[in-house]
């Protein structure tokens, strides 16, 4: 067996076992943990970090972000309930891995990074891997309204309010899955769009992310990244 099979077996093995224990903890949703048991999380780390990338934790990507812990993640997309071809606009492209599974979920992604860099690496993994997806480098608090509205919105950095734009650009019945809180932890958030003017707000558990900085998010230089 050459050195490239023997790798591939290496991470399909713990991809498996990564989805095992994301099942043990809760997440239910099949198309989410198929599309986490097909995707190569070590390419969208760093070499050094590799045969770290299946753990169920969260890894530096520079500037100081991090590639969400694989748990989170399921999380945030299970609560989005999305189906195939719906609209997805992600806040927070980061190393590109979430916006990997929304499209292995044949959902139409859009995604923003505000760090030029982030945008750059993700984008160049994104292709190599053969995703369509549209980016944007620019202020994912004010959402991308040249395509709204969105059946789903989700917002991969910890908020101080719900950004009041994300929410004006849900469709009908669309959803936003959101953390909101201090820079110590977030409450996730899931607003949906009930009618024009009415939205229903559920609360789940609490988790922490890097600040979401932006004109509806916290002032860089007021947060610290964590």
């Amino acid at each position: 067996m050459s050195g490239s099979s023997k790798a591939n077996r290496k991470f399909k093995y713990r991809r498996n076992k990564l989805v095992e224990k994301l099942r043990s903890k809760g997440i239910h949703d099949e198309s989410v943990l198929s599309a986490i048991n097909k995707i190569p999380r070590h390419l969208f780390v760093d070499t050094a970090l590799e045969n770290r990338a299946y753990e169920d934790s969260a890894l530096p990507i520079g500037k100081g972000q991090t590639i969400s812990q694989p748990y989170t993640v399921a999380a945030q997309t299970e609560l989005l309930n999305v189906k195939q071809g719906e609209k997805v606009l992600e806040i927070g492209t980061g190393s590109g891995y979430q916006a990997a599974i929304l499209c292995e979920m044949r959902a139409d992604v859009y995604t923003i990074e505000r760090h030029k860099e982030l945008y750059h690496n993700a984008r160049e993994i994104l292709q190599y891997l053969g995703y369509r997806l549209r980016f944007k480098l620019g202020d994912g608090t004010l959402g991308w309204s040249a395509y709204a509205p969105y059946d789903c919105i989700v917002v991969t950095a910890g908020a101080p309010v719900v950004p009041d734009e994300l929410i004006k650009q849900l469709k009908l019945m669309g959803r936003l899955v959101v953390p909101v809180g201090d820079h110590e932890k977030q409450k996730m958030i899931r607003i949906t769009r009930i009618s024009e003017d009415a939205y229903e707000e559920e609360h789940f558990n609490n988790f922490k992310f890097v600040p979401l900085i932006g004109k509806k998010g916290w002032e860089e230089g007021r947060s610290t990244d964590t």
